[in-house]
C-alpha cells in the first residue's frame, strides 16, 4: 500500500499543502519547529483518524480556523481517496467521498507503523499507554476491535455512573448492578482473546527482529490481564467480591482496562532492568515485527514513518532498521540534516525541504 498524494487545510502550521509522493523513500527535511512532525503527523491522522500525540484533537486545527481537511490518494489494489474532516463537533471520514459510519472500518484500511523518539518511554508510563499503543496497533489487524472496545468503554462509564449513585444514595440495585457487570465482562473477555492472539501472533517476530538487529537477547511481550487462564464465573466472582469495595470508591476495580503488556528481555522486566539502549532496541524490534505481522497477515506491506530517529538513535541502529526493511514499504524519514543519510538511499529517494511552514520538492 501507498500514499500517492496528500492535500492538507489548515492543518497544525499549514494553510494549504498538496504533494506527490514517492512510492518508496521520501526525505523530510528541515530545522525544529518548521513542521516535520506536523507533515507526518498528518498521514498518521489520515489513516488512523487521531495523532500519535497525545494531543486534543481541536489542536490539529490551525489557530484561528474552524476545522482542517486530511485528503489522500491510496493506492491498495486500486486508487481510493481518503479524508479526515475535523471540526468543532468532531470528525468525520470518508472513503471516495461516502461518508464511513464506523471509525473501525475506515481504520482497518490502511496501515501505518511509526517509530518515533519518544516510543520508549511507553516502558517508564502508566499502563494506560502501553494499552494505547496496543490498541492502536490491534485495532489496524482485527476488524471489530475498536467497536468492541468502544462497546466495553461505554458500558464501564455506565456502570462507574451507577456506583457513584449507589454511593451517594446508600441505596443499591444489585440485580441491575450485575446485568452491566456481566455485560462489561462479554465485552472484556473478546477484547482479551483478541489482544493475548495478538501478542502470541507477535512474539516469535518480536524475538527473531531483535536476534536479527542486534545479534543476542531473547525478547519476549508478556500480557497481563484480569482473565488470565479464568472463566467467566470466575472473572464474575471477582467482582461480585468487590461490590462494596467498589461502591465506597464509585469505580470498577477490575477489567481489561487495567490490562498491561510488559516487555521481557531474557526473562527480565526491561521496565526494570533495560538500559536505555535496550530499551530503544526493544521498540525498534516491536515495529519491525509489527510490519512483518502486517505483510503476513495481509500480503502488503504498512506504510512506515521514521520521525526525527537521527536525533535519537546512532547511525548503526539505523542502518540496522535500512537493512530490515523491504524496498516495497513506503517510508517517511524527517530529519534536520540530509547529511546523515546515506548517499544511496538518497539517490532513490524523494527529498523535501521545509521552511516557516512551505514545503518545496528539492
Amino acid at each position: 500500500m501507498k500514499i500517492n498524494s496528500l492535500k492538507l487545510v489548515n492543518f497544525r502550521n499549514y494553510d494549504k499543502v498538496h504533494l506527490q509522493f514517492n512510492d518508496t523513500l521520501n526525505i523530510i527535511c528541515g530545522n525544529n519547529g518548521e513542521g516535520k512532525t506536523n507533515l507526518v503527523e498528518a498521514i498518521y491522522v489520515l489513516f488512523l483518524t487521531k495523532s500519535f500525540r497525545p494531543v486534543n484533537e481541536k489542536f490539529l486545527i490551525k489557530k484561528g480556523e474552524v476545522s482542517t481537511r486530511i485528503e489522500g490518494v491510496v493506492e491498495k489494489n486500486t486508487e481510493n481517496n481518503y479524508q479526515v474532516i475535523i471540526n468543532k463537533d468532531g470528525k468525520k471520514v470518508k472513503i471516495d467521498n461516502n461518508i464511513s459510519l464506523k471509525l473501525s472500518d475506515y481504520v482497518t484500511n490502511i496501515k501505518v507503523v511509526i517509530l518515533e523518539p519518544d516510543a520508549q518511554m511507553i516502558f517508564s508510563d502508566s499502563p494506560l499507554n502501553r494499552r494505547r499503543m496496543f490498541n492502536i496497533e490491534i485495532s489496524q489487524i482485527e476488524n471489530n476491535y475498536l467497536q468492541y472496545l468502544n462497546s466495553y468503554n461505554k458500558i464501564l462509564k455506565q456502570r462507574n455512573a451507577y456506583l457513584k449513585e449507589c454511593f451517594k444514595s446508600n441505596n443499591c440495585n444489585y440485580n441491575y448492578l450485575q446485568i452491566l457487570t456481566e455485560k462489561l465482562i462479554g465485552y472484556g473477555k473478546i477484547i482479551y482473546e483478541l489482544r493475548k492472539k495478538f501478542v502470541e501472533e507477535i512474539n516469535p517476530l518480536v524475538s527473531k527482529c531483535y536476534l536479527e538487529m542486534f545479534g543476542f537477547g531473547n525478547l519476549t511481550i508478556k500480557y497481563n490481564s484480569v482473565y488470565n487462564n479464568k472463566t467467566d464465573e470466575d472473572i464474575l466472582k471477582i467482582y461480585q467480591n468487590n461490590y462494596q469495595k467498589e461502591i465506597s470508591l464509585n469505580k470498577t476495580l477490575n477489567g481489561i482496562h487495567h490490562d498491561d503488556f510488559i516487555f521481557l528481555l531474557d526473562k527480565e522486566n526491561i521496565n526494570e532492568i533495560g538500559s536505555n539502549g535496550q530499551r530503544k532496541n526493544a521498540i525498534l524490534a516491536f515495529k519491525m515485527a509489527e510490519i512483518e505481522l502486517i505483510y503476513q497477515k495481509f500480503g502488503d506491506y504498512p506504510i512506515l514513518i521514521l520521525d526525527d530517529l537521527f536525533s535519537a538513535l546512532d547511525y548503526n541502529k539505523i542502518k540496522n532498521i535500512i537493512n530490515l526493511l523491504n524496498r516495497n514499504i513506503q517510508t517517511f524519514i524527517t530529519t534536520t540534516s540530509i547529511e546523515v543519510i546515506d548517499e544511496i538511499l538518497l539517490e532513490n529517494a524523494k527529498l523535501y525541504n521545509i521552511s516557516d511552514g512551505l514545503i518545496e520538492e528539492v
